[in-house]
């Protein structure tokens, strides 16, 4: 029977809703991920994990496979090895555009309670990118909390202008500004994690995050590296997710760095990152005003009187773009499925008749 303290158990059940007759023996938790094969964790042990034959043929999409963070029920075999037989219902759920896949997703993380968005502050930061996080996180369901790594690059001053800047965009951040070579901040975020809790660290390569964990952890667990001397760009040194307990009982998911930050077709992460646009828009003439040029357009007379910012507009805007032209390709993509599957079944139908 598994502990309610065990990975974070106590949070899940009271956040995710699932049925009366589960079997706890059988629960475990996905710690780690790499192509289709999990490393699944209970009370006993650590074990190596593959789904059913059945789950993989049913899966509609990527979201139907597990991902780190999920919790499990699975059998467990002589010799570390165990069968994933379902998925139990996710309380949150980090995923983007699959890179290089049209119309398609990836699940990142889930059932993560705040993520961590890095950045360095010396060749890293970008608001554009960040509110692009924030949709993301938000889209999920989980809190975003900002981390401005690598401050020792940078002087107190324009530290200090950074941090104003952070939050006259992102009005109501978390921020933590930090330096893994001097120790700087990372005190502050380690009183800041609640056991039980799942924290995920996302950014782009090269920012920190793997070393920032291991300050946490108080020990190098993670590969790290350094940037490339001749792109002065991060290499990507961690591979694959995968799930960290502290010595607090909090929890840690460390990613792959992003190059890419692709929306997808929700609109809820919008409204909630651009909380004030949203709250201006309330009082535009039109009730489907798309803020571009009609009038009476409350966003764009807040543009002119000062009160919202022209590239907070224009990031709104694009990522307003991005997720219909999104929401588009997965209509289209699902057009398409469909009609394969018609004929699909066609051909299947005159087989059997010709077959008799």
């Amino acid at each position: 029977m598994l502990s309610e303290d065990f990975l974070g158990l106590t949070y899940y059940l009271s956040h995710a809703t699932i049925k009366d007759h589960l079997d706890f023996s059988k629960i475990a938790r996905v710690v780690k991920e790499h192509k289709e094969l999990y490393i699944i964790q209970n009370t006993e042990g650590t074990f190596s994990a593959e789904i059913t034959g059945s789950m993989r043929y049913s899966a509609e999409s990527r979201a139907d496979f597990p991902a780190v963070g999920d919790w499990v029920e699975a059998s467990i075999f002589e010799g570390g090895q165990a069968i994933i037989h379902n998925i139990l219902k996710r309380f949150s759920m980090l995923e983007r555009q699959s890179v290089g896949a049209k119309g398609e997703k990836q699940v990142i993380a889930t059932n993560i309670n705040k993520a961590f968005i890095v950045q360095a502050v010396d060749r890293d930061f970008n608001l554009n990118r960040l509110e692009r996080y924030f949709v993301l996180a938000h889209n999920g369901g989980i809190e975003p909390v900002i981390i401005l790594n690598k401050t020792d690059l940078i002087s107190d001053e324009q530290r200090a202008n950074i941090n104003q800047v952070v939050k006259k965009r992102l009005k109501s951040s978390q921020i933590f500004m930090t330096s893994t070579l001097t120790g700087f901040g990372l005190q502050l975020i380690k009183e800041y994690l609640i056991e039980g809790e799942t924290y995920c660290f996302i950014g782009s390569s090269g920012v920190g995050k793997s070393t920032i964990i291991n300050h946490l952890l108080g020990k190098d667990i993670l590969e790290t590296n350094k940037l490339s001397s001749s792109t002065n760009k991060g290499r990507h040194t961690t591979s694959h997710r995968e799930l960290i307990v502290l010595d607090n009982g909090s929890i840690l998911i460390d990613t792959p760095g992003m190059r890419e930050v692709g929306i997808t077709e929700q609109r809820e992460g919008i409204d909630s990152t651009f909380d004030n646009i949203a709250e201006l828009a309330r009082d535009c003439k039109y009730g489907d005003c798309s803020h571009i040029d009609e009038p009476g357009c409350n966003v764009l007379l807040a543009i002119e009187d000062g009160r919202l910012s022209y590239d907070e507009y224009e990031n709104f805007k694009k990522l307003e773009r991005q997720t219909e032209h999104f929401s588009a390709t997965v209509a289209e993509k699902r057009k398409k499925d469909k009609a394969f599957g018609k004929i699909c079944k066609e051909v299947l139908s005159e087989k059997k008749k010709n077959k008799y």
